[in-house]
C-alpha cells in the first residue's frame, strides 16, 4: 500500500512508501518458506507500487536546469525567510526524483554533497529545539527520504553525514512532548495552525525518513548506523523521547521486516544489544512504549529468524531445524501482545537464535537495564530477562568473566530484595554449570577480602540445585587446595585467601548444606591445612593483585589466620559438631591452633574430640587422608599426618593394610623432621590397642631403642612407653642393651623422662629371667646409689619412682631395703636414718661395687637436693666403711671431690661437704692399733695350728 499525505504549503504532492499497517501478522516460521526466500531474493525487492513514478520522456532538460539553478543559486546566497528554505528543500526534493533517468542531475547532486549536508545542518540549527511552529523540520526529513529512495544516503560514508544525522534525530527526540507543544503553540503563535497535525506529520516524516534508509538495506549496515544513533535515546529517561524513539525503532523493524532482502556479508553484529533493548522496552512502565517494543520485537523476530537462516553452519543445518520448531511452540504460547505484559518470554523465544556473542550483548544490555532506578519496573523486566536467558541458553556464552564482572559491579546499586536475588541467581546458574564454574569462582574470588556485604550476600544466598552443590563447593575447594600443594613460596597466594573467606561466607549462608556435609573431611582438613599455612602471617604477607585495594586500605584485624579460624569453627557448628566446638573452647584448642609451637596441639585435640563424639565423621576424615599423606608441601603433611595418627585410636584403624599403617609409621621414625617422628611414635602407641597388629610394631624394636638417645623429649617419651608394652616378650640381648640406655637417662634433666627412664628400668628388672640374672646383676648394682640420691629428688613424682625402683632392684637382689629407705623426709632433717641407710648399703655393697665413688659423682650434680644428699651420704658412709681399706685406697681422691663442694653457693651443702670431709680426714689421722691386734690374732691362729 501507499501512504500519501499533503504538506502543509506544498506545491505538489510527495509519494513515499513505506510498510503495510497489516503485517502485524504471525511471523511464518516454516523453514521452506525461508528456503524459497533465500532462492528467490527478488521475491522481495519493491514491487512497482513502492516506486517512483518513472517518466517515459524526461520533463524536460529547460526543467532539470532550472531547478539546478535554483538549487545553484541557493547555494549562492543566505537562506533567510521561511519561504526560500522551503523552495529550496522542495527544489532538492523534486531534483532528486531526476536522478534515476538524468546524469547531468546526478553528476550535480554528487559534485554538491558537502554543500547540501552543510544547508540541511544549518537549516536544522536554526529551528527553535524545543517548539514546532513550521514544517521545516518535515520538509528536510521528507528531502533526506527522497535522496535515500534513489540510493544517495547523505548520513553515510562521511563524517559531516553522520553528524547531520545526530542531529536530525536529536531535532525530533528531544522536542517537548506533544501536549507541551500545543500549550507553547498557543501562547507563541502569530497565526493559527494546528499543532497537533504538523507534529503528527513531522514525525511521520522522520519514521518513514527511517524507513527510506532499510528498503534497500542487504547487509544491515543502515540498521546497524540506525541503531548506534537511536540508542540513547531508546534509554532516555524522559517519558517522551523514550517513546517517540521506541515507536520510530519499531517502524524501522517493520519496513525492514516487509522488504528483506539479506546478503551476505552482514555488517549488523548487536543483534544481542537490540533484542535486550526491545525486551527491556517491552516492560517499560508506559503502555505506549511498552506496547510499540512488542509490535518492533515482533518484526525483529521476523528479520532474526531470516538472518540465522543466511548465516547458519550448512553442516548443522539440523540445529536451525530445532531452533525453529523451538520457536514455533513457544509462539503458539505467547501472542505478540503477552511481549508487553510478559517480556521475559521475549528472551525465551530469542534465545534459540543468538550465538554465544548475541547471548553477551543480551546480558550486558540487562544489566545495564538493572541501573533504571527510577523505573522499578524496567528494573524487575531486566531480572526476570537476565534470568530466562541465562537458564535456556545454558552453557553457550562468552565473556562471562566480565558478566561477572558488570554483576559484582552493580550489586551495590539494586535495592529491591526480589530483584537482588534474581541476579544472585543468575551467578548460581553461571557457577551451576561446569564449564563456567571455575571462571565464575576465579573472578568472584578476585575481590577485597573480607568481602563486602554485597559479595558477602551473593556467597550466602547462591541458590544451586542439589545436584551442583557438591560440585560448586569442590571447585571452590581446589581453588584452596592447589594453594597448599606447592612448596611453601615467600607470600601466600591470594587466591588462599579469598577462597578461606568464600568458604565461611558459604557456611554462614548455609545453601549447600548437604555439600558441606559430604565433603565435610576434605573441608574440614584443607582448612586446617591453611590454618598451619597462615600462622603468624599478616595481610602484607600476601600476594595482593595489583589494584586490588585502590580505594580501601587493608585492614590490620584482617589476617589470613583469623578468616582460616572462623571458616574452622563455622564448618563444624554448621555440621552439628557442637560438642567438638565445645570441647575445643574448653581446652582452648583454637589458641593451640593458633600457635606456631603447639599446632599439632590443636590438630590432635579436634581429631580426638570429632574420633570420640562423631566418629562416624573421623573415620571418613581417616580414609580421605590414607591415600594423602605423602602429598602437599610440609605443612600440609604434617597437619594431615598429626590428625590421622590421633585416628589411628579407632578400632577402624586395624583394618587398614600393613603399608598405610605400620609401615607409613616406620617410614617416620626416619623422617629428618622431628614432628614427623614424634608421629610415628604417637601412631605406634595407638597401633598397640589392637592385638593383631603388635607382631609389625615388635620388629622395629631396634628403631625405636635408637628413639632412647634423641634430644626431644617427646620422642623419648613415646619410645619408652612403647617399650613398656614389648618388655615381658623381649630377648635378653635386646633388653640388657635397653637396661644400658635407660640407665644413661637417670638423672636426665628433662623430668618426664628421668621418671620414666626409671620406671621401664623397673619393669624390666622384673622381666628377667632366673637365667639371666647373672648377666644384668651388675648394671642392678650399678643403679642402687643414683636411685637411692634420687629418692631426694625436689619432683615428687621422680622421687616417689625411684624409691618404688629400688625396692624392685632390692627384690631381684633378694635384700630386705631398711624401712628408712622409703621415708619421705629429706636425709639433712633425719641424720640418723641416714646411718642406716649407708651402714646398710654399704655392708650389701663390700665387694660388689663402689658406691663411694658413686656418689662422689653426684657431688657436681645441678641440682641441689642431689648434690647435698651426695655429700650427706659420703660423710656419713666413710664412717661405716672399712677403715682399713679406705687408708689403703688412699682418700685424696675423696678429699679432692669435697674440697670442691667448699664453695658451693648453697651453704648447707657447703657445711654438709666440711662434715664429710672432716669424717674422711679423721678417718686418715687414726693410728693402726687395729692393724696390731689383727696380726697378733693371725699369729695366735697359726701357733694354735
Amino acid at each position: 500500500m501507499i501512504r500519501r499525505f499533503h504538506l502543509v504549503c506544498s506545491w505538489e504532492e510527495v509519494v513515499i512508501p513505506c510498510a503495510s499497517d497489516d503485517d502485524s501478522e504471525s511471523v511464518d516460521l516454516q523453514l521452506s518458506n525461508l528456503e524459497d526466500i533465500k532462492k528467490d531474493p527478488s521475491s522481495l525487492e519493491l514491487t512497482d507500487c513502492f516506486s517512483h513514478p518513472t517518466h517515459q520522456q524526461p520533463r524536460g532538460e529547460v526543467i532539470i536546469e532550472r531547478l539546478i539553478g535554483s538549487v545553484q543559486e541557493f547555494f549562492n546566497c543566505e537562506l533567510k525567510g521561511e519561504f526560500e528554505k522551503l523552495t529550496f528543500l522542495r527544489s532538492l526534493s523534486s531534483l532528486s526524483r531526476t536522478l534515476p533517468y538524468d546524469e547531468t542531475a546526478e553528476s550535480f547532486i554528487q559534485s554538491h554533497i558537502t554543500d547540501i549536508l552543510h544547508i540541511l545542518n544549518l537549516l536544522l540549527q536554526e529551528e527553535p529545539p524545543h517548539s514546532l511552529l513550521s514544517p521545516m523540520r518535515q520538509e528536510v526529513f521528507v528531502t533526506i527520504a527522497d535522496f535515500s529512495y534513489q540510493d544517495v544516503h547523505l548520513f553515510f560514508g562521511s563524517e559531516d553525514g553522520a553528524d547531520l544525522f545526530s542531529l536530525v534525530i536529536k531535532s525530533m527526540i528531544t522536542l517537548p512532548s506533544a501536549t507541551t507543544l500545543a500549550q507553547l503553540q498557543e501562547v507563541t503563535a502569530s497565526r493559527p495552525n494546528n499543532s497537533e497535525c504538523l507534529y503528527r506529520q513531522t514525525f511521520q516524516a522522520f519514521c518513514e525518513m527511517l524507513q527510506s534508509l532499510v528498503v534497500k538495506d542487504p547487509h544491515l549496515e543502515n540498521l546497524d548506523t540506525i541503531f548506534e544513533f537511536m540508542d540513547p535515546w531508546l534509554q532516555s529517561v524522559k517519558d517522551h523521547e523514550r517513546e517517540r524513539a521506541t515507536a520510530s525503532m519499531a517502524q524501522v523493524l517493520k519496513c525492514l521486516s516487509s522488504h528483506l532482502s539479506l546478503k551476505l556479508p552482514l555488517r549488523f553484529q548487536r543483534l544481542g544489544h537490540l533484542v535486550a533493548l526491545m525486551a527491556l522496552l517491552c516492560g517499560d512502565p508506559l503502555k505506549e512504549v511498552a506496547e510499540e517494543a512488542a509490535e518492533g520485537t515482533h518484526h525483529l523476530l521476523h528479520i532474526t529468524m531470516r538472518l540465522k537462516y543466511l548465516t547458519h553452519d550448512k553442516k548443522n543445518h539440523q540445529s536451525l531445524r530445532k531452533a525453529m520448531k523451538k520457536c514455533r511452540e513457544l509462539l503458539q504460547l505467547y501472542n505478540t501482545k503477552q511481549f508487553y505484559s510478559c517480556p521475559f518470554k521475549i528472551a525465551q523465544v530469542f534465545e534459540v537464535f543468538l550465538n554465544a556473542n548475541e547471548l553477551c550483548q543480551f546480558v550486558m544490555t540487562t544489566l545495564d537495564g538493572l541501573k533504571n532506578v527510577r523505573h522499578p519496573c524496567t528494573q524487575q523486566s531486566a531480572g526476570e530477562l537476565l534470568i530466562t536467558l541465562v537458564k535456556n541458553a545454558e552453557s553457550r556464552f562468552e565473556k562471562v568473566p566480565e558478566i561477572m564482572g558488570v554483576i559484582c559491579a552493580q550489586l551495590s546499586t539494586i535495592i529491591q530484595p526480589s530483584i537482588r536475588q534474581q541476579v544472585i541467581n543468575t551467578v548460581s546458574l553461571f557457577v551451576s554449570r561446569p564449564k563456567y564454574t571455575d571462571i565464575v569462582l576465579s573472578h568472584l574470588l578476585c575481590h577485597p577480602v573480607p568481602y563486602d556485604r554485597h559479595l558477602a550476600e551473593l556467597w550466602r544466598t547462591l541458590e544451586v540445585e542439589l545436584p551442583s552443590t557438591t560440585w560448586i563447593l569442590w571447585r571452590l575447594l581446589r581453588k584452596l587446595q592447589k594453594c597448599h600443594n606447592v612448596p611453601t613460596q615467600e607470600k601466600m597466594a591470594y587466591v588462599a585467601v579469598a577462597a578461606t573467606d568464600a568458604l565461611y561466607e558459604v557456611f554462614m549462608g548455609n545453601r549447600l548444606r548437604a555439600a558441606t556435609f559430604r565433603l565435610f573431611p576434605q573441608l574440614l582438613m584443607t582448612l586446617l591445612i591453611q590454618i598451619h599455612h597462615s600462622i603468624g602471617l599478616t595481610m602484607s604477607d600476601v600476594a595482593i593483585p595489583s589494584g586490588l585495594y585502590v580505594d580501601q586500605e587493608v585492614s590490620s584485624e584482617v589476617t589470613p589466620l583469623c578468616l582460616a579460624i572462623q571458616a574452622t569453627k563455622t564448618l563444624l557448628l554448621r555440621t552439628l559438631c557442637w560438642q567438638e566446638f565445645s570441647i575445643m573452647e574448653k581446652n582452648k584448642g583454637w589458641t593451640l591452633l593458633e600457635g606456631k609451637d603447639c599446632h599439632l596441639q590443636g590438630v590432635s585435640l579436634l581429631a580426638s574430640a570429632l574420633l570420640e563424639r562423631h566418629h562416624l565423621l573421623a573415620h571418613k576424615v581417616m580414609y580421605l587422608l590414607v591415600p594423602l599423606l605423602n602429598r602437599g608441601n610440609d605443612k600440609h603433611k604434617i597437619t594431615s599426618a598429626g590428625f590421622f595418627v590421633e585416628l589411628l585410636q579407632s578400632p577402624v584403624a586395624r583394618r587398614l593394610p600393613n603399608v598405610y599403617s605400620v609401615a607409613r609409621l616406620k617410614d617416620w621414625l626416619h623422617h629428618g623432621n622431628n614432628l614427623f617422628r614424634v608421629l610415628g611414635l604417637k601412631g605406634l602407641c595407638y597401633l598397640l590397642r589392637h592385638q593383631e597388629m603388635r607382631e609389625d610394631i615388635k620388629r622395629l624394636l631396634p628403631c625405636i631403642l635408637d628413639s632412647l638417645y634423641e634430644t626431644d623429649e617427646s620422642i623419648v617419651l613415646l619410645a619408652i612407653q612403647i617399650l613398656l608394652h614389648f618388655v615381658p616378650s623381649m630377648d635378653f640381648t635386646t633388653l640388657a642393651a635397653m637396661m644400658r640406655a635407660l640407665f644413661s637417662l637417670f638423672g636426665d634433666v628433662r623430668p618426664n623422662v628421668h621418671r620414666f627412664s626409671m620406671t621401664l628400668f623397673g619393669a624390666s628388672i622384673k622381666s628377667v629371667k632366673n637365667t639371666d640374672k647373672k648377666g644384668v646383676e651388675n648394671q642392678v648394682l650399678d643403679s642402687l646409689v643414683p636411685l637411692l640420691l634420687y629418692s631426694q629428688d625436689e619432683n615428687g613424682a621422680v622421687a616417689e619412682e625411684s624409691r618404688r625402683v629400688l625396692s624392685i632392684c632390692a627384690q631381684f637382689l633378694k635384700w630386705k631395703l631398711p624401712q628408712e629407705v622409703y621415708c619421705k623426709d629429706p636425709w639433712y632433717s633425719t641424720p640418723h636414718e641416714v646411718g642406716t641407710i649407708c651402714k646398710f648399703f654399704g655392708k650389701k655393697c663390700k665387694g660388689k661395687v663402689n658406691i663411694l665413688a658413686q656418689a662422689l659423682m653426684y657431688t657436681k650434680n645441678t641440682k641441689l637436693p642431689i648434690r647435698r644428699a651426695a655429700a650427706l651420704f659420703v660423710g656419713v658412709l666413710s664412717k661405716y666403711m672399712d677403715h682399713s681399706e679406705l687408708k689403703m685406697k688412699g682418700t685424696d681422691w675423696i678429699e679432692y671431690d669435697l674440697r670442691d663442694m667448699l664453695h658451693d653457693p648453697e651453704p648447707s651443702v657447703r657445711i654438709l661437704a666440711s662434715q664429710a670431709l672432716f669424717r674422711v680426714q679423721k678417718v686418715k689421722s687414726e693410728p693402726k692399733p687395729r692393724q696390731t691386734v689383727c696380726r697378733l690374732r693371725k699369729l695366735m691362729g697359726c701357733l694354735s695350728t
